[in-house]
């Protein structure tokens, strides 16, 4: 399965805001055997939105396509109504989402007097319960604002906690046949040419190389379809390259 993956926000791009989004659902998609072929991330633009995700949509190359942040129901919020623009839908109010924000805004009053009377609280409740016709919501507790499914598009929140609670409510319809394994090597990345070469054509996997530092040896990453063909390229290259353990639990 292979997935795109779209982060939405000025935030992101200033660097006001670390995209933590992006790299752990890259890390959670990978365990599960699907592929990122592509990670993007764009201002909170309608118009660029809806033309990547029109673009993406259209590219066979992907089976899935996920979008965060930009969802909520204030001016800045333009991922979800882009999405429908870009798939060429209609963007409309759900009467059960209104209904249950509507509920969610009373209860929020009634807890928070004083923050309500300091404050001129405005909520687009309307805003906040459209999406895409024909979407399938994702609603949480952690969010305000609903997610979506629509088409072979998924639309979660920008916060972390919300967007992973989001993608949870998901995670089986994610799945692929990718297997990885890495290797980790005190061997500086320019002495192993010939054995990155050599092992793509002795074996059906694709290998990338990543850098020592002063904190963590260096990593050979081996991707393949079937546990044969990987471990198969692990241990040759293993016979070939020092290696060591890994330097943190993490990695």
């Amino acid at each position: 399965m292979n997935v795109a993956l779209l982060t939405v926000g000025d935030e992101l791009l200033a660097g006001q805001t670390t995209n933590t989004n992006a790299s752990w659902l890259a890390a959670r998609l990978s365990e599960r055997g699907a592929t990122v072929r592509r990670i993007l991330t764009v201002p909170d633009d309608r118009e660029l939105i809806a033309s990547t995700v029109a673009r993406w949509h259209d590219n066979p190359e992907f089976d899935a396509i996920i979008v965060t942040g930009g969802i909520g129901g204030t001016p800045d919020d333009v991922t979800v109504p882009a999405v429908a623009d870009g798939l060429d839908r209609e963007f409309v109010v759900f009467e059960e989402i209104y209904d249950r924000l509507r509920e969610k805004a009373a209860a929020f009053r009634e807890e928070n007097p004083d923050l309500v009377a300091d404050y001129d609280l405005q909520l687009d409740l309307e805003a906040a319960a459209s999406l895409p016709e024909g979407a399938t919501p994702i609603v949480v507790d952690e969010g305000w604002a609903p997610g979506c499914v629509v088409d072979g598009v998924y639309v979660f929140a920008g916060i972390p906690d919300e967007m992973r609670a989001m993608f949870d409510t998901v995670v089986d319809e994610f799945s692929g046949e990718a297997i990885a394994r890495t290797i980790y090597t005190p061997a500086p990345e320019g002495s192993l040419h010939d054995v990155l070469e050599s092992v793509t054509n002795e074996f059906d996997v694709s290998v990338g190389s990543y850098p020592r530092s002063e904190q963590r040896p260096g990593r050979i990453r081996v991707t393949g379809t079937t546990e044969e063909s990987v471990d198969a390229a692990v241990s040759w290259v293993e016979s070939r390259v020092e290696t060591v353990e890994p330097a943190f639990e993490s990695e």
